[in-house]
């Protein structure tokens, strides 16, 4: 499903913003980009993600700014080390006799007078404003899915009935596929010019019989009632039901098809094309349900 949200919040020295897209995808696949110091947190944001959001392809793109003035900048200078450096250096130049000129660059390249904050530190510390944003941006992309999702059930449903009430004209015109047979069966051995059987002639029903054993559909006909009452029980479902719905167009297809390759009747066969019509509208929007 497609969908899009943004957040942003500051919490502490730390202001994050985040924006998130999905579309439509059978899997669930969530690709994030965080700023390269933070790239430890992003086991963390694709959890929060696959929490709320079980399929489809999700992208999110996080920034996050510190606020260095408030004292947590990234680097900063031991000024008591860089005092302490500086001292000594200047004594050791004392009693060597040596130049006493010292640079700022050379203190500088002294290890532990230029500190940088520790990375997994910062991301702790930003997480907090990260988790914030990113929910944020969920909720507004979930509202937007949620509408979507809306217009899509009401599609599904009115394909749903268009399929039922096909299933209602089969079940309709089954039984007339053994007097059709009986006829048509007639009908050839009076063109052969044989003796027409009576009603009651053992191989008349023998032949019969066999044909209904061999044409009967009433199992699949039942499947597929059941089948539409799972789709009315997922349709009033609140949880997902993307891959519960792709296996049901799965399981009617098959029970259409068995159809179709049961019933020898001009009137089914015609049914059975508008339900495969139909039901392949029904799998392309069943793809793009969460």
């Amino acid at each position: 499903m497609t969908g899009y949200g943004r957040g942003q919040t500051t919490l502490g020295h730390f202001k994050a913003s985040c924006e998130i897209s999905s579309v439509n995808r059978k899997q669930s696949e969530i690709a994030v980009h965080l700023p390269r110091e933070l790239e430890s947190l992003e086991t963390q944001t694709r959890a929060e993600i696959a929490g709320r959001i079980s399929r489809g392809r999700v992208t999110v793109k996080i920034l996050v700014h510190e606020d260095n003035e408030a004292g947590s900048a990234q680097s900063y200078i031991n000024f008591q080390l860089a005092k302490s450096y500086a001292k000594e250096l200047k004594e050791l130049a004392h009693t060597l006799k040596c130049s006493t000129e010292l640079s700022i660059d050379t203190l500088i390249r002294i290890p532990g007078v230029l500190q940088v904050q520790d990375s997994s530190e910062m991301a702790e510390k930003a997480w907090p404003a990260i988790h914030f944003s990113l929910n944020q941006a969920l909720d507004s992309l979930i509202k937007m899915r949620l509408k979507e999702g809306s217009h899509l059930t009401k599609d599904l449903k009115q394909r749903i009935t268009t399929m039922r009430k096909a299933v209602l004209r089969v079940k309709k015109a089954a039984p007339e596929m053994l007097v059709k047979y009986r006829e048509a069966l007639r009908k050839r051995i009076a063109e052969a010019g044989l003796n027409l059987p009576t009603e009651t002639d053992d191989r008349l029903l023998k032949e019969v019989v066999y044909f209904a054993d061999r044409s009967d559909i009433s199992e699949e006909l039942t499947r597929l009632d059941s089948h539409f009452k799972q789709f009315d029980e997922a349709a009033r479902s609140d949880e997902p039901v993307g891959r519960t719905l792709d296996f049901l167009a799965q399981e009617i297809n098959r029970e259409i098809n068995t159809i179709s390759s049961k019933a020898a009747d001009s009137n089914i066969s015609r049914e059975v094309v508008g339900l495969k019509a139909e039901l392949e509208k029904f799998r392309e929007q069943v793809q793009n349900i969460e």
